[in-house]
């Protein structure tokens, strides 16, 4: 279910936490007595515009996922580390051979409408995607056909799996829909229904209106907290979500006093929302990898099949200049394809160093000869093994910062010797013409796991995917196949973190691919709303996990001595 996303995250820059969450001041004892209340509102630029405000339907549109994370409750969440988190479900139960899921859903979970939340809502949310008919990835619509979801009581339901499947919590992190509202409507007719313009949920904040702008258009949607919500009631009394075509509108609005916040602080508005008085900056890793595919099966260049040659590619390219040049300094080099911040991330795995010189003298070893008497830098400047040069083809998407980074590889492996033959491709056609028939050399793309937070990296690593999966490269190590093998068979947390952990190691000596960066996420926040904070993210609404805790009222306490007297 992982996939390729073919634009990195336009989300960069940043800090990673910043100052004044209790009203700028030094903490002193004062500061222990501050408590928040609930009361006040938030509004926040969105860049974009919502579609529909349906769970099942929001994966392609942020701004809908943003408005949703708000509006529907779930029955988990995963929190920064990745790690499951129950919302509207108080427990739940997998069996050992990870083929049964059992919930247990609150007793005091509500609607917005006051109605209770049932089993019932969560045969109907999931029974969508057996259906068919959602717009969305046929892989999912595969996967849920092969579940049985079963009522036990009003509470409790289950989930039986034709197989064991340890990364299945991911999938039950939509937010549920209303049975008692939608019952009868089938897939294919949520897309079009009314419901997606005055929708009812379970979670924190309750739909209240859109907002129009003077010439009629939505121009935001306005949300007020719920009382009921099980989890406890929001602080905030009221969130509204502002609309604008661009970052530099969103930055406006915000020196205009129409928001408080700015959803997406994109590259060329960040040294301004730095500067900006009374603007907090909030960043994290994105769910994303710049990676160069390497056809390890290629007949015309073997060489490519060479763990050391691969090695040497990567020795050769500066990731820091890389990222420097082209994200502003905002993101983090690549060491493992599990993200930072997962559970499953072996700390203190740095990534290959920087070291030409042994990126040289790794491809002299394999046979790689310099030309005599040609300078660096020159065209001609090829290593050869007596019968041919040392060079291969590199195709990247036509779109920024691709064309940029495919330059700077190619300059990094002339260096070495290595000619890199730069083909660029539209976007679109880099999946189905050249990854998924196998009909490439080298390709420059991206890893985007977003929404996904169980690490699982089998889709693109296990040999059983080299034919018509997404093991893209062609990548065989029987090792490395076997231990995710049993990691996504094994609900047991410290055994999947294990094996994960020996993929890793593996993966980094073995070098696949070439994984270059992930970028970075940031947001905005005016210094008055307190409780913002923000851990790695799986997609960018995960800035909302705590929203529940953010608040803009305080009262002061009394000490004990003040009581007593």
């Amino acid at each position: 279910m992982r996939k390729i996303g073919w634009q990195l995250a336009i989300a960069v820059g940043g800090l990673l936490l910043v100052l004044g969450l209790l009203l700028g001041q030094t903490p002193g004892p004062e500061a222990d007595l501050l408590q928040p209340v609930q009361g006040g509102s938030y509004a926040e630029a969105l860049i974009g515009r919502p579609v529909r405000l349906n769970p099942l339907l929001d994966r392609y549109n942020q701004a809908d996922r943003d408005i949703d994370r708000l509006i529907y409750g779930s029955l988990i969440r995963f929190n920064s580390r990745g790690e499951p988190v129950p919302e509207l479900a108080e427990k739940w139960a997998i069996s050992a051979d990870a083929t049964l899921y059992n919930f247990t859903l609150r007793a005091d979970v509500r609607w917005h409408d006051g109605e209770p939340v049932t089993a019932d809502d969560v045969i109907f949310t999931f029974s969508k995607f057996k259906e068919g008919g959602l717009p969305g990835d046929d892989d999912l619509q595969s996967l849920w056909q092969e579940i049985e979801i079963v009522k036990l009581d009003d509470r409790n339901v289950q989930f039986q799996l034709p197989e064991s499947y340890a990364p299945f919590l991911d999938y039950l992190t939509v937010g549920l829909l209303p049975d008692h509202l939608l019952r009868g409507v089938s897939a294919a007719e949520l897309v079009d229904h009314p419901f997606n313009r005055e929708p009812i949920g379970s979670g924190p904040f309750k739909f209240e209106s859109f907002l129009l702008s003077e010439d009629g258009q939505v121009s935001g949607v306005s949300l007020t907290g719920f009382e009921q919500f099980a989890p406890g009631r929001p602080f905030l009394e009221r969130i509204e979500f502002r609309f604008f075509d661009d970052s530099q509108a969103a930055l406006q609005a915000f020196r205009d006093g129409i928001v408080d916040g700015i959803g997406n602080v994109t590259n060329d508005i960040l040294g301004a929302v730095l500067a900006e008085p009374g603007l907090n900056l909030y960043s994290a890793r994105a769910p994303q990898t710049a990676t160069v595919f390497l056809n390890n099966r290629s007949t015309d260049k073997p060489f490519l099949a060479q763990k050391e040659f691969r090695q040497a590619l990567l020795l050769a390219v500066n990731r820091e200049q890389i990222i420097g040049a082209i994200l502003d300094g905002q993101g983090l080099p690549a060491a493992s394809p599990i993200l930072p911040g997962n559970w499953a991330y072996v700390d203190g795995l740095d990534p290959l160093p920087y070291d030409p010189e042994l990126a040289a003298d790794i491809l002299t070893d394999l046979g790689w000869e310099l030309p005599v008497g040609v300078a660096p830098g020159t065209p001609e400047y090829v290593r050869s093994d007596g019968e041919s040069e040392l060079s291969f083809e590199l195709a990247y998407p036509q779109i920024a910062p691709y064309e940029q980074l495919a330059a700077m590889l190619q300059a990094a492996w002339s260096e070495i010797g290595i000619r890199a033959e730069l083909t660029s491709v539209p976007a679109e056609q880099i999946l189905p013409e050249l990854l998924e028939p196998r009909r490439f050399e080298a390709v420059l793309t991206e890893i985007d796991t977003a929404q996904l937070a169980d690490p699982d990296p089998y889709p693109f690593w296990h040999d059983s995917q080299v034919e018509t999966g997404q093991n893209y490269s062609g990548y065989q190590d029987r090792n490395i196949s076997i231990w995710l093998e049993q990691a996504r068979t094994t609900p047991d947390p410290r055994r999947r973190q294990a094996l994960y952990r020996d993929f890793q190691y593996r993966f980094r000596d073995q070098v696949p691919a070439l994984l270059l960066f992930h970028p970075i996420y940031n947001y905005a926040v005016r210094a008055e709303v307190r409780g913002a904070n923000i851990g790695p993210i799986q997609d960018p609404s995960d800035r909302f996990q705590q929203i529940a805790q953010w608040y803009v009222l305080i009262r002061r306490g009394f000490t004990t001595t003040e009581r007593a007297g």
